[in-house]
């Protein structure tokens, strides 16, 4: 059903795209008899190249992993209060992206700040190549901004580490040895009910030999969470082992890893001036207040075609935004 799905809709964008290239022939004809159709063929032809932009995107998600569910973590860099908080915005600028999608998403493991923000959060993102579009989002994004934590109102830089892995199924095999794993219960905190917070319903996971850790506490039940937190170290295990086969696993490790200074892929800067920027393809969006609240468009369609023209590196410190 999800191969007729994907052929499907293939067949509708060839549909589309003859229809659109149909009606600005069309336009050409009556322009040629005399007719005023100018208007109408400018906004037909700018509509054609959005839409070929798009379809252009969509041709390079080609990959086994691709057309999979999205599981994307979020996790506050050094800096307290002010780091959980960027790390709260990132959270919701990718459920409102997945919302404008029409995506649906679970959360999976959401770890509260003490004085606001999080200190991590873990959620499913489920959506036809919802992981092909997000892959290239996993690094360190970094915040410019007057703090609304300091009282003396000075700028503040702030990290925040994001990591997407697909959502493994039945299609794709991933050898997982029990004797590999270290499963430990404990009580959910936060909020949750009485139930929650007096079993130990939630469940961490750690594979030994590469020492990958998720876990999962949002459902009420031990053997619920179990399943999401399966899932969720198969998933991680997938994109471990295909990033090892790229050769880029360093790379990924220092996304990871290192959320601080000169490892950033993507800086949003709301003072002295407003901007989004990648550094790896050096798109730059100036409506930084659009982007956060899920535009994302430009981004994933920039990764995309410079990932396949082979000019996306992993950092991109040495264009660095002068702030």
């Amino acid at each position: 059903m999800r191969d007729r799905k994907r052929l499907e809709a293939l067949v509708r964008d060839d549909d589309e795209l003859v229809r659109r290239t149909g009606d600005i022939e069309a336009y050409f004809e009556l322009a040629r008899e005399g007719e005023d159709v100018l208007l109408d063929l400018e906004k037909s032809i700018k509509e054609l190249g959005t839409f070929a932009e798009d379809l252009e995107a969509r041709t390079m998600l080609s990959g086994e992993a691709d057309g999979l569910n999205a599981i994307v973590t979020v996790h506050p860099g050094a800096g307290g209060t002010e780091s959980q908080d960027w790390a709260e915005m990132l959270l919701r600028m990718y459920l409102r992206w997945a919302e404008q999608q029409g995506f649906k998403t679970e959360m999976n493991d959401y770890q509260a700040g003490e004085e606001a923000g999080i200190k991590s959060a873990t959620f499913t993102i489920i959506g036809e190549y919802a992981f092909g579009q997000l892959a290239g989002e996993s690094g360190v994004h970094r915040l410019v901004r007057i703090s609304p934590f300091d009282q003396a109102k000075r700028r503040h830089t702030s990290f925040a580490s994001v990591y997407v892995s697909p959502e493994i199924d039945e299609t794709i095999h991933v050898d997982l040895k029990l004797e590999d794993l270290r499963i430990d219960t404990y009580r959910s905190g936060g909020k949750g009910g009485q139930h929650v917070n007096t079993t130990d319903s939630a469940v961490r996971m750690t594979h030994l030999p590469t020492g990958i850790v998720v876990q999962c506490q949002n459902e009420r039940s031990q053997h619920k969470n179990r399943d999401k937190a399966m899932k969720m170290l198969r998933s991680r295990l997938y994109e471990f082992e295909l990033e090892k086969k790229r050769a880029v696993s360093k790379k990924l490790e220092d996304s990871k890893l290192d959320i601080n200074f000169g490892s950033q892929i993507r800086s949003y800067v709301l003072q002295p001036y407003r901007i989004a920027k990648d550094h790896r393809t050096k798109v730059e969006v100036g409506d930084v207040d659009k982007v956060l609240d899920g535009y994302l468009e430009p981004f994933l369609r920039g990764y995309l075609l410079a990932k396949r023209r082979g000019t996306a590196d992993a950092t991109g410190a040495e264009d660095d935004l002068e702030v």
